[in-house]
C-alpha cells in the first residue's frame, strides 16, 4: 500500500482500491477515490465530501445527512466493520465532538470516530480528531496496525507529547503525524517528536509533506 498525504487529516490509501480520508483540502478532488471515509462532521474533515459524490463511510447520523445530499453513504457504528470492494473498514472510538454547521446552526452528527482500514494485507489506523485515551491499547491488541496516522496539532486534539504516548500504546511500526500546521492554533515543530520516538523505540516517524507519501508493506 502507498499512503499519500494530501494535507491536514486527508490521506489517499492506494492499493487494490483508492481510499480517501477526511477530504478537506481542495487537492482531494484530484484523487480518483473508490471510497471516502469521514471521521466526523466538522468542516475541516467533511470538506468536499458532498461535492465528490463518492461512496462514503461515516457514522450513522452523518451518513444519513450525507444521503440527504445525494451522497451514496454507508452508515455504521463504533465497533462495527464493513467490507467495501475488498477493503475492510472498522470504526473505532475517538474522543472528540462532531457537528455540521448549516445556516449558522450547529447540527449534531453523532460521535466522532477513527478507522482501521485493511487492504492488500496492510492495516492502517486513522485516529481522526482525538485526545489520548487508554483504549488505544485495544486497537493494538485487536488490529495490529502497520501504520498509525495520528493528530499532533494540540488545541483541538492531542499534541506531540500525548501523541508519543499514543504511538507507544498503538505499537505500529510506522507513525505519520497529521492535523498540524494547517492554521495558527495547531502549528507544531515535529523534529523533537520524531527524534524522541525514533531514539527510544523501534518505530519510525514519517513527517510527510502534502503530495508526498510512503510505501507500507505487511508485517512479516
Amino acid at each position: 500500500m502507498y499512503i499519500r498525504y494530501i494535507g491536514h487529516s486527508c490521506f489517499s490509501l492506494e492499493g487494490a482500491r483508492k481510499v480517501l480520508t477526511d477530504p478537506m483540502p481542495p487537492e482531494a478532488a484530484n484523487v480518483d477515490a473508490d471510497l471516502v471515509l469521514v471521521t466526523h462532521g466538522h468542516g475541516d474533515h467533511l470538506g468536499i465530501t458532498v461535492d465528490l459524490k463518492k461512496q462514503t463511510v461515516a457514522i450513522h447520523e452523518l451518513a444519513r445527512y450525507l444521503a440527504r445530499k445525494d451522497v451514496p453513504a454507508i452508515g455504521m457504528g463504533i465497533g462495527g466493520t464493513v467490507a467495501v470492494g475488498g477493503v475492510k473498514v472498522t470504526m473505532v472510538p475517538a474522543v472528540h465532538s462532531s457537528s455540521v454547521e448549516e445556516n449558522g446552526i450547529d447540527l449534531y452528527m453523532g460521535s466522532s470516530a477513527g478507522f482501521v482500514v485493511e487492504m492488500d494485507g496492510v492495516v492502517v489506523y486513522h485516529a481522526g480528531d482525538t485526545a489520548l485515551f487508554s483504549d488505544m491499547k485495544l486497537i493494538r491488541d485487536l488490529y495490529h496496525p502497520d501504520a498509525a496516522l495520528l493528530p499532533v496539532g494540540g488545541h483541538y486534539t492531542m499534541g506531540p507529547e500525548e501523541a508519543m504516548i499514543a504511538a507507544e500504546w498503538i505499537g505500529a511500526p510506522l507513525v505519520i503525524p497529521m492535523h498540524y500546521n494547517t492554521f495558527r492554533a495547531i502549528e507544531q515543530n515535529l523534529m523533537e517528536f520524531r527524534q524522541a520516538i525514533e531514539s527510544t523505540t523501534s518505530m519510525q516517524v514519517a513527517v510527510v509533506r502534502p503530495g508526498d507519501g510512503v510505501a507500507v508493506l505487511p508485517r512479516k
